[in-house]
């Protein structure tokens, strides 16, 4: 009996953790949040947000979860357990939050794309605002220093370097094209940077600000999004329906996934799990988010979601 009562309690420690994580997804056509349980599938709660809600950050202690609203000035904080929002902070005079981090200091940092800029909040609320000066600041990585931010900027063609710790923009790279998707890899060494104008995606030399690489994708990527093991690349690729997934080290091309293989899925935001064993694709076309297989490629299932889900997160 002890025997049998151990083994249970050891198979529980390892199906506790997984049954336990829920996904978010910032539904932007009807500015509702879902909360799903990841492991069966099943919307939890949808609760309302701001104005057209959209990227999504996790708290560094896994317990809450932030949600820009683009159409507004906001971003809202939930409780993801109890499933109710804690506080809305107001970015202003920041306008349209699009991007967002939440990273392991407790500051808050997030595009702002309507007074280009990217607004920064403290853990205890203080909000600071550094300029960019360019045209549609929409997406943004932060190097793992907390320090060294970049953010990619579609209508100026150009991803700004800026300096957390100061306030400042160091300076502007200029990439070309519609830069959107945004991704760095090798320790904040190298960036991979998307483009809305051209199937490719493009690698630069974070210290020498150089071009290294470029490399095709089914067009266009409108995501770029570095695995958590550090190993790979993906591109979501909206018009194709398909992901792109690159080797890090080499910038290979490993494998392009089909997902729907259908541009009015309209797949944009990508997350991995933690273990960067599975892939999460964003079909806002259709309300609903793929789940992948990296290893195999295989589509493993579709979640239900809300209106034109868009931003993804996946809370512990």
């Amino acid at each position: 009996m002890r025997q049998a009562i151990a083994a249970a309690l050891f198979a529980l420690s390892f199906a506790a953790p997984a049954a336990a994580e829920t996904l978010l997804v910032g539904n932007k056509g009807e500015d509702t949040l879902s909360l799903v349980a990841l492991a069966s599938g099943e919307e939890l709660a949808r609760l309302p947000t701001g104005k057209m809600p959209h990227e999504i950050a996790i708290s560094p202690d896994g317990k809450q979860a932030a949600v820009v609203a683009y159409g507004s000035t906001t971003i809202d904080v939930f409780d993801v357990a109890r499933r109710t929002k804690l506080r809305t902070i107001d970015l202003s005079p920041n306008q349209r939050p699009h991007g967002l981090l939440w990273l392991s200091d407790g500051r808050l940092v997030a595009t702002t794309e309507g007074s280009e800029s990217v607004a920064v909040v403290a853990p205890y609320g203080k909000l600071t605002s550094i300029s960019t000066g360019q045209k549609g600041t929409h997406m943004i990585v932060v190097a793992p220093d907390n320090r060294t931010a970049y953010t990619a900027n579609i209508g100026s063609g150009t991803v700004s370097v800026l300096d957390l710790k100061t306030g400042k923009k160091l300076r502007d790279l200029a990439v070309g094209g519609k830069p959107e998707g945004i991704a760095l890899t090798k320790r904040g060494r190298e960036l991979w940077v998307g483009d809305l104008d051209a199937p490719r995606v493009s690698v630069w030399d974070t210290k020498t600000g150089k071009k290294v690489a470029e490399q095709p994708v089914d067009p266009v990527a409108i995501r770029v999004l570095a695995s958590p093991d550090g190993k790979l690349v993906a591109t979501s690729n909206i018009a194709a329906g398909t992901i792109s997934l690159f080797d890090a080290a080499t910038r290979a091309l490993v494998k392009t996934i089909k997902v729907s293989g259908e541009q009015a899925k309209g797949q944009v935001t990508l997350l991995f799990s933690a273990d960067s064993q599975r892939l999460y694709a964003a079909e806002t076309g259709h309300d609903k988010v793929a789940e992948i297989d990296v290893a195999s490629g295989e589509v493993l299932r579709r979640i239900a979601a809300g209106k034109n889900g868009d931003g993804l997160a996946i809370a512990p």
